[in-house]
């Protein structure tokens, strides 16, 4: 048995986990790569750039493979299973545990056309059972960028919900552009989850 789901679902979207045995690298590529529409936008807050060549694609993918099968992390991509857009790749999530601190990492993005659907608090709904139910962890956490104003809506709506806190501001804590950033540090533990979910 596998760590990780290799499948999961929620209300409204499907969770594949990003592998080389059923992931085409090349679709990531046709979203991520410089000049796709709005990578720009969707790139200016995050700590990865978007994709020169098939070939970063095909190597993140392969990556995300590694990891999963290592019990290290695991990253989805998100697709609707509804709607204009169903089946399309919306974005992507991951999960990072850190095993000896017993919490784990959230990271997210979406492409631009999936954004203000509330997919964020949905998709940070089942991450949070699959950290607490599944992996046995105590505490998830999530950043964004100070100045990244739609993430922290959408974090604070999340961690409002499940009874969480905002940590602080955390100095030079990520790289984005080869510069330090500051990023903006919440947090949900297992009893505030417990006494907050559906």
């Amino acid at each position: 048995m596998s760590l990780f789901p290799t499948e999961m679902e929620s209300e409204r979207l499907r969770y594949e986990r990003l592998h080389p045995d059923e992931f085409d690298a090349y679709e990531l590529y046709e979203y991520v790569h410089a000049g796709a529409p709005g990578i720009d936008e969707i790139t200016k807050y995050v700590t990865w750039d978007p994709h020169q060549h098939p070939k970063e694609a095909s190597d993140w993918v392969e990556h995300c493979g590694e990891q999963f099968e290592d019990g290290a992390a695991a990253t989805y991509a998100l697709r609707p299973t509804e709607g204009d857009r169903a089946d399309e790749l919306a974005g992507f999530a991951g999960i990072h545990p850190d095993w000896d601190r017993r919490l784990a990492v959230f990271g997210a993005w979406l492409r631009k056309p999936f954004w203000g659907r509330g997919y964020s608090g949905e998709r940070a709904a089942r991450m949070l059972e699959l950290a607490f139910d599944r992996l046995d962890l105590e505490v998830v956490t999530v950043a964004h960028d100070p100045a990244n104003e739609k993430s922290r809506r959408a974090i604070e709506k999340y961690i409002e919900r499940f009874g969480g806190q905002k940590e602080g501001r955390i100095r030079n804590d990520i790289i984005i552009d080869d510069e330090p950033r500051d990023s903006i540090r919440y947090s949900i533990s297992r009893a505030e989850w417990e006494r907050n979910r559906d």
